[in-house]
């Protein structure tokens, strides 16, 4: 398979304003210096929980007040200290952070840490923090042996009213939620009782590294990696950094700021804000990005034909598009990053089996984007997964089972699909 490498001619656009709450700890304290050197090693994007009395089991989150949130991460870049991020974003109310500590996972072990290991994440001095709503705080320089694609295991007591609010909810990972009190400095697994598979309030672990630098990979849920196989890392970004990392170059992270079910142009009560408002907050703020992947779109067209359903309907609004209003969105997107001096490089819609309509749409948004010159650089993702004889459907072998969402081993292909050299190399 070719690649086709496009050079930017991006015209201005509309800029969105970074969308997070005023307070000074958010404003001051979120993001490290510049020139100290801080890359991102590994981040998520946070989305609203949904504001309803009674809600599906699938939204329905753990009990957390009094307890200790203990959440497995893989970063992909080794150092000798780090920095983690935490955020009350959507809360309404203080988040109330007790006491936290980093120490590296027992692989295998669930909730399991080495105790030698353990090391406490101070904000400020301090072993509590209190985040206004809204705000979000990086702790202190933690001294930690940090290794790239091991597992490090962060543990939160929470203040006694804390209640989960906002997550990451296909974290693709098993995290854990202890019996009541403070378990930070727990070496078995004993007292982690609930497991949940979603991320909380950690947003970012940043690396200090002079010659490092980060990939973010934005999208829906097949940057998310939905359906891959639970607690492997099998995402395609996951497939790619491990391709980089092949080729000898351990300086380069590649973040997923993916959130299933998300869109391009319309916020969803479940799926997260919509791109062109998250953009800045989730790519172009990773301390150290130098490159951004962009796959969107998909559930844009498709959420327009969804039935409303009473209740909870994730797939409202049910805007209508067509390909010029996504190919539209993506020119904000373009114009945001060109003016930070940051490479973007758009990827085409994979195949959903789509009615004919909406295939109609998804074809000639790529089209567009295989002739466009607005992007720095086009990865094909719906000619490495399509099937040649039916090109709106996915290959049998790439499918996980539901003709939208790739397999493991469709999510390798992804990867395969992204020149080490186009991404990782320009991100210098």
């Amino acid at each position: 398979m070719k690649l086709r490498v496009l050079a930017a001619t991006c015209a201005a656009a509309l800029v969105l304003p970074f969308a997070c709450a005023s307070s000074a700890i958010a404003a001051d304290t979120a993001e490290a210096p510049v020139n100290d050197h801080w890359v991102s090693a590994w981040a998520t994007a946070l989305q609203a929980i949904p504001h309803l009395a009674k809600l599906p089991p699938l939204y329905r989150a753990p009990e957390v007040g009094g307890r200790t949130v203990r959440q497995v991460i893989y970063p992909q870049l080794a150092g000798r200290e780090m920095r983690l991020r935490i955020s009350n974003l959507y809360g309404s109310e203080p988040l109330v952070v007790q006491s936290m500590t980093a120490a590296r996972a027992v692989s295998g072990n669930g909730a399991a840490i080495q105790p030698a290991t353990s090391r406490p994440v101070l904000f400020a001095g301090n072993k509590s923090v209190t985040v206004p709503p809204g705000g979000q705080v990086a702790s202190d320089p933690v001294a930690f042996d940090v290794v790239a694609h091991q597992p490090l295991a962060i543990s939160m007591s929470m203040g006694k009213d804390q209640k989960l609010v906002a997550w990451h909810r296909i974290a693709s990972q098993v995290n854990y939620v202890s019996t009541p009190g403070d378990r930070t400095e727990d070496a078995a697994a004993t007292a982690f009782r609930t497991r949940f598979t979603q991320y909380a309030w950690l947003t970012n672990v940043s690396v200090q590294s002079p010659s490092a630098r980060a990939v973010v990979a934005i999208g829906d849920s097949i940057t998310d990696g939905m359906r891959s196989t639970l607690n492997a890392n099998r995402r395609w970004p996951d497939a790619f950094a491990r391709q980089i990392a092949q080729k000898g170059d351990g300086q380069v992270a590649v973040v997923n700021a993916g959130i299933s079910g998300n869109r391009l142009l319309s916020n969803s009560p479940c799926y997260g804000e919509a791109m062109v408002s998250r953009f800045d907050r989730d790519a172009l703020r990773q301390p150290g990005v130098r490159a951004i992947i962009v796959l969107i779109g998909i559930n844009d067209i498709n959420f327009a034909a969804m039935p409303a359903r009473e209740g909870l309907d994730c797939d409202a609004p049910h805007t209508q598009v067509n390909a010029e209003a996504l190919l539209r969105g993506y020119q904000r997107l373009i114009a945001q990053a060109h003016q930070r001096g940051i490479k973007i490089y758009g990827a085409t819609l994979t195949p959903a089996s789509l009615p004919a309509e909406r295939e109609a749409i998804r074809t000639a948004v790529n089209a567009s984007l295989r002739s466009s010159r607005s992007f720095d650089g086009v990865i094909d993702f719906d000619e490495a997964l399509r099937d040649p004889a039916r090109p709106s459907e996915m290959q049998r072998r790439y499918d996980s089972g539901d003709h939208i969402h790739p397999s493991d081993a469709g999510y390798a292909a992804m990867a395969a699909a992204v020149p080490v050299e186009l991404v990782a190399g320009a991100s210098r």
